[in-house]
């Protein structure tokens, strides 16, 4: 449906579309399955963060006869999100939309406007969450010793069971995800050490045909997630320059939220915070008439917040740090 003039239109059905044909790898991004989704009916507010300390505690649960059963006595601490609004919009000239449309079905160049808009929210939004987690600054890195690019020498094994027993020590639990980067999983089929487990645990396996749930398995993690998506970093005019959204400098064990989960308080890196009445979907689908130009536009925008998962004083300084408790970065990971 066109737009007759400039007030806008909600096209829900686009975005149903864009999703259906998004199969490339490069458009199935991994950055709201670190940072799941969590709908909000405020732009920016304070949820409840448990305390660091109640994760480990083993009080006496002791009761005496006529006695009362012990209860809690710590309180939650407060974390904090803002969301902001990010959006793009992609213009189609009447004379463009008879180009595309000439031969094809009606409604292609709002598909094609819709797809390219929607590329540009949706990798904007992979890079805030890759460049958050793998962060030095964020979180403490581990450097490697034997790169895992170095196929001889590399121990990837061991230093997935060590990164597995620091999160154990931080916060009693176990990490349920590795975030690797593309051409990390590339390397990590080629190491010895990898090549020899697989062997045994999967006899008879293709190397190359090696998924990233195989993978887990040999790591004892429930998930692999692989960081796919690419982007071009070049400026406008500029020869494209093709660089991954996460890098293969680092890798994290961590523990993600459970999809769907709407406990605040659970233990986890963080969450990607949408606020629901600007927004209600992730991302939404608008057009408008714009006569001036002569064109149809295709808006694509959400109105969200990359929240790690941590408590604050009312001054800003932090007391628990819960998405460093729950994750371990590896750095070096590549020569």
């Amino acid at each position: 449906m066109r737009p007759k003039n400039n007030s806008v239109v909600y096209r829900p059905d686009l975005g149903v579309i864009v999703t259906e044909y998004a199969t490339d790898i490069n458009a199935q991004p991994i950055g709201l399955r670190v940072l799941p989704l969590f709908p909000t009916s405020m732009q920016s507010s304070s949820f409840p963060v448990i305390p660091k300390e109640a994760l480990l505690s083993a009080p006496d649960v002791s009761r005496a006869p006529r006695g009362k059963y012990p209860r809690g006595d710590w309180e939650y601490e407060r974390g904090k999100y803002d969301t902001a609004e990010k959006g793009w919009e992609e213009p189609i000239d009447d004379a463009e939309r008879k180009l595309l449309e000439g031969e094809a079905p009606t409604g292609l160049a709002d598909h094609i406007a819709t797809q390219r808009a929607w590329g540009h929210i949706m990798r904007g939004q992979e890079k805030r969450i890759a460049t958050t987690v793998f962060n030095a600054t964020n979180f403490t890195p581990h450097a490697i010793t034997n790169e895992w690019d170095d196929a001889a020498n590399a121990t990837p094994i061991d230093d997935i069971n060590a990164g597995n027993l620091s999160v154990r020590s931080a916060c009693g639990m176990l990490p349920n995800a590795l975030i690797i980067a593309y051409s990390t999983f590339l390397n990590l089929k080629n190491c010895d050490q990898v090549v020899d487990r697989l062997k045994y645990t999967f006899p008879g396996i293709d190397i190359n045909k090696m998924t990233s749930a195989q993978l887990a398995e040999i790591f004892n993690v429930p998930q692999v997630l692989i960081g796919s998506g690419v982007y071009n970093s070049a400026g406008k005019g500029q020869d494209a320059n093709v660089v991954d959204l996460w890098d293969n400098e680092y890798a994290m064990l961590t523990r993600i939220a459970t999809p769907g989960s709407r406990d605040m308080t659970e233990a986890c890196i963080g969450r990607t915070f949408l606020w629901t009445e600007d927004s209600p979907e992730n991302p939404v689908v608008e057009a408008y008439r714009e006569e001036s130009s002569r064109s149809d536009v295709i808006r694509v925008r959400h109105n969200v917040g990359e929240t790690l998962i941590k408590s604050y004083t009312d001054a800003g300084a932090v007391v628990s740090d819960i998405a460093a408790s729950v994750s371990y970065l590896f750095s070096n990971v590549t020569t």
